[in-house]
Order: C-alpha cells, then structure tokens, then sequence
C-alpha cells in the first residue's frame, strides 16, 4: 500500500528538449536588443542634453549639505565646550632619591614633593606668592613683636581619622628643635612653643624676627604616631616609610620600578576628607629619577603626563607640539660667589674688574627668552624706591684695571704679575643649566687675560663630598652656585659675617660693618619702609665691596602634556614646590561637555 501511495505522488519528469529551450533563449535575446535600443540608444541625445541641469543640481545639493554641516559645527561650538576629567591619574616626574617620606628630613625634591601634597602646614604661599592661610586661621602679634598667637582650623583630621590638633603642632616644633632628631628644618634654635588649647598655639621669640611668618611654612607631623618613638629613631621609623598626613593626597604605596636603580614611583590617592576641599584626580604618581636625562626620556617614551627639575638646557630637547612647557621665575638666584679670603681675590680692585668683564647678557640669551637680570643680592621687586644699579659690563675698563694693578698680558693672552699667571679656579655643580654658564663665563674672563680652571662636581656622587670638601672649607677662588632667596628680602643668612663659618651660608666670607649693621637692624624693622631703607644701605655696600657677581634670577621650568591640566601659568612662584599651590584643580584627560547657561 505504501509503494502504491509513493508512486500515485511522484513528480512529473520536466521536459528538456533541446529546441525548445534554444528557441526560448532567442526570444528573450531579441526582447532585450529591442529594449535596449527604445530606452537607451534612442534616448542617448536626451541625456546630453540635460547633463547641464543634472551638474547644476548636483552642486546645489552639495553646498546645501555642506552649509547644513558648517552650520551644525557653528551651533555646537555655542554650546559644547572641552572641560578637564574627574578621577584621573597624573604621573609627574621629579628629581632626587626618596630615602624617607617623613617631611621633617626631607632633601630632595622628589621628598619635598611628597611632603607637600601629603602634609599641611600653618602658612602656604598663595598664587600670589604672598602667604595666606593653611592651617592657620589668625594670626595675632603682642605689642613687643615676639609673641605670635596662632590660631588654627577645628576641623581638620589627619588621614587616620585623628583631629590634628595645637598639640600636633608643638610636638612638631619640637622635634625641629631637637637635635637628635637631625632635621633639615633648622632656625627653631631660641623660638619656644607653649599651647593655649586644642586650636590655640603660641610661639615666643627672643627679639622680633620680622619674616618670622615665612618660617610658619613648615609641615606638621603627628603626635600621636611618632609622640612614643625617641627623638634618635624618629628618622628610621617606619612612618618614614608609610606616612599619615593631613593633605590633598595620601600614602597609598610605593613601587621600585627596577632592582638597583633610584627609579621609584610613590602611588599618592585623593584625601576625600581634606579640609580644602576635594581634588580633581583621583591618583597622583611621582616617578622619581637621579638624573633630568633620565626626565627627559620619561617624557619622550610617554612614562609620565609631567616633569619638574628641568634646567632650560633640557626643556630644549622637549617636542612643544606634545607638550607645554611652562617657565616661570622663582625667587632665587644664580651668583659668581667670590671668595674674598682667597689670596688673588682678596684684592678688591680684582673683584671689580671680574664683574666689568662679565656680560650677563649674553649669559641669558642662552637661557630661556625672559630670564630676568640679577644685579643685586635680591630678586626683582624686593626692594622699591631708590635700589642701587650695578656697573655694566665694560671690557675696557675690566683691562684698564687689571693693567693699573700690575696685571700685564704675557705669553698665550694670559695676564701675569711678578712672574704669576693670573689664574682662578671656578667650582660649580654638575647640572646642564651651569655648565653652560659655566663655559661663557669662562670665556668672557678669557678675554680679559683671566685664566680659568673649571671644576664641576656632582652632588650625588658620595666620594666627592660637596659639601664636606668645597663649600665648608670655601675650598675655591670662584663659585657658581645658586642662592635661594624667598619670599622674603631677608638674605642674613648669605651675607653677614657672623655666617661665615664651615657650617654658614656666607660662601664669600663676605664681612663688612655697614653691610652687618643694615642686615641685623632689617631683620628687626616691622615697618616695611624702614626695613626696604635698610636693605637699600646693603645693596649699595655690597655693590661696592663685590663679594659676588649677579648673574641672573632662576627659573622653574615645568612640561606637561597638553591633554591635561596642571599649573597655573598666571601664578607668582616663590620655588618650583609652589607649582602645588592649585593642585586641587589639577586634571588629566578632557571630555566634551554642554555648556551651562
């Protein structure tokens, strides 16, 4: 029965005569020819003819979407705008090791970095480079001048959840003043502390300090972490390693980037409870490097959004079409520090004829465009009304003084006296910036008649000794060295003579009864005008007796790539640190946004 269903519903096999398809296929072959010839061949003539047209039409159509395009991107530009991201990450290169993270013993840069965006201190400088408050929300002098009364905020907490207290900031002061503790903080010597209450400080000084505010800069420590730990140990405790601050950012770790090197990244995180506010990045890294070569590469292979701690000399090798390079003076400046004790250089007619030689502008011209001259032993707008110019450069003066002296040119254009060559020895810092000062300087006293013996040594390198072997014994004729002046004209510390010793700063041995008597009563005078008057006394005395030469104000050159947001060009540097000063709007990356009315 199944077979018989099968073969009742089988398919009709087709017919596949070959004519018959044949004369099919001729059919529609001569369909299509009589098709094509109607529609297309015939009507050939007309499409030429309306071409024009067609063109015409085509062009309107295009300016119509054209203009429609342009005038969507002119709308959008009236209300879209490019607005920097939340929560980014920024990556800042800076120079120096990191041996501690406790701001007390900071040295190098990268140290001072860390302490600044992890600490609070009572003062901060401000964006005007004038201080403004931290911590601190009053400030009050008794009518002797040597009681200040600081009253600081209640609401701040260490990053622990402690509220940070005037007890905090005695206890700091403390270990600042203890010699044990070996911080590089110092000045606290004769200054005593005492708290009124939790929000109340009072520091008494032996006479009145005038810049005694620009000390209040310093950072604060916890008492409660390190109040239990002996002043001996505080350097090797483990807070310098893993820190609790009251800043924008805290400690979240740190990364050493390969075995053997100074290549470290410290890993810092917004602080949401910072009393300032709240900063825009969510991360902020510091890639340390022992060298700005070592910068300059991290900028060049994209390791890092930022650098600080470049000289002019490297921001040179920085491609500007990917990054922005931001130079700004800062208040310090770079001398020919002479030594007035040195038996050539004693001779004061000699230091004037050095200075006479030296052409300071060609020193800057190739520095970076704007570099600001340095005549005086303070920087630019520190002193008004009637401040002392200094004698230009003169070659032939500088020779006819020389000659008067007894210095004739000999053999290879090098002048000598009773049979000596009359020779220098000029020491400065291993750095590309003074290098290159270094050999136009050299060059100017060369033409002169003055020889010159360079020597350049690097700080890092411990069996050098810096410090120990050139500064303290003054173990030099000539140093080119850079002097950090401040916010404030108060350059005691550089130029008395009671700071002339193995452990002062007074490089020159400089020692002059006009020039002490001006800096000490300075340093007491309140009144702005009577302190500028005395400081004026100083600058004519030092012009006079030469103990060192002005070359040129610093400046602090700081790159970043121009996706993110950082410094603040309009703002008044006292050092490079200060670039911190608006660190709570710094970003990294930008989005489009709407505009809000």
């Amino acid at each position: 029965m199944a077979d018989e269903n099968r073969s009742k519903w089988q398919w009709p096999k087709p017919n596949l005569n070959r004519r018959i398809i044949t004369r099919h296929f001729r059919k529609a072959e001569t369909a299509t020819i009589r098709h094509a010839h109607k529609f297309i061949v015939k009507r050939w003539s007309n499409v030429r003819e309306v071409q024009t047209r067609v063109i015409i039409w085509i062009i309107v159509m295009a300016f119509l979407i054209l203009s429609t395009g342009l005038q969507l991107m002119w709308f959008q530009r009236g209300y879209l705008t490019t607005a920097p991201t939340k929560d980014g990450t920024y990556a800042e290169a800076v120079l120096g090791k990191v041996n501690t993270l406790n701001p007390l013993f900071a040295s190098t840069s990268s140290e001072q970095s860390a302490g600044y965006l992890m600490f609070s201190s009572l003062l901060r400088y401000d964006k005007t480079g004038h201080l403004n408050n931290d911590l601190a929300t009053n400030i009050k002098v008794d009518s002797t001048g040597t009681i200040y009364t600081v009253t600081i905020r209640p609401d701040v907490r260490w990053q622990d959840g402690v509220s940070l207290t005037a007890k905090d900031v005695a206890f700091t002061v403390g270990l600042i003043k203890n010699p044990s503790v070996r911080s590089t903080i110092s000045g606290w010597s004769n200054i005593s502390v005492k708290v009124t209450d939790d929000q109340t400080v009072q520091f008494t000084l032996p006479a009145i300090y005038a810049a005694f505010e620009h000390a209040l800069t310093f950072p604060i420590v916890p008492e409660h972490i390190l109040g239990k730990v002996s002043a001996g140990n505080i350097r090797e405790n483990s807070f310098s390693q893993n820190p609790i601050g009251s800043g924008a950012f805290k400690y979240e770790f740190s990364q050493d980037v390969a075995a053997g090197s100074n290549h470290k990244i410290i890993y810092l995180v917004r602080n949401d409870q910072y009393y300032g506010g709240t900063a825009k990045l969510a991360q902020l890294q510091l890639n340390t490097y022992n060298t700005t070569d070592e910068i300059v590469r991290a900028l060049l292979s994209n390791e890092v959004n930022a650098a600080a701690d470049l000289s002019p000399i490297d921001v040179k090798q920085i491609n500007s079409q990917q990054y922005t390079i931001s130079i700004e003076p800062v208040q310090s400046g770079v001398y020919a520090i002479i030594n007035t004790k040195s038996p050539l250089l004693s001779d004061i007619s000699l230091r004037q004829a050095l200075r006479l030689a030296t052409n300071t502008e060609v020193i800057r011209g190739s520095l970076p465009v704007g570099t600001k001259s340095l005549d005086l032993p303070f920087t630019s707008n520190q002193l008004t009304g009637d401040a002392p110019n200094s004698p230009q450069f003169n070659l032939a003066t500088a020779k006819d003084i020389l000659n008067s002296n007894g210095w004739t040119v000999g053999g290879n254009n090098i002048r000598q006296k009773n049979g000596q060559p009359l020779k220098i020895s000029v020491v400065t810092i291993k750095d590309s910036e003074f290098e290159s000062v270094l050999d136009d300087l050299s060059k100017q006293w060369l033409a002169a008649g003055i020889s010159v013996e360079t020597q350049i040594v690097n700080p890092n390198d411990t069996s050098s000794n810096v410090v120990q072997n050139i500064l303290q014994p003054r173990n030099f004729d000539v140093l080119l060295y850079r002097l950090n002046i401040g916010a404030d004209p108060d350059v005691y510390a550089y130029w008395a003579s009671s700071q002339a010793t193995s452990q002062g700063l007074n490089f020159s041995n400089y020692s002059n009864i006009i020039s002490d008597d001006a800096l000490t009563s300075a340093r007491v005078r309140v009144d702005p005008a009577l302190r500028n008057a005395k400081y004026i006394t100083f600058a004519k005395q030092w012009l006079a007796d030469v103990p060192a030469i002005g070359l040129y104000q610093s400046t602090a050159q700081y790159v970043y790539r121009r996706n993110v947001y950082a410094v603040d060009n309009s703002s008044v540097l006292v050092s490079a640190i200060d670039r911190y000063n608006n660190v709570l709007d710094w970003s990294a990356g930008s989005r489009t946004v709407y505009k809000t009315p």
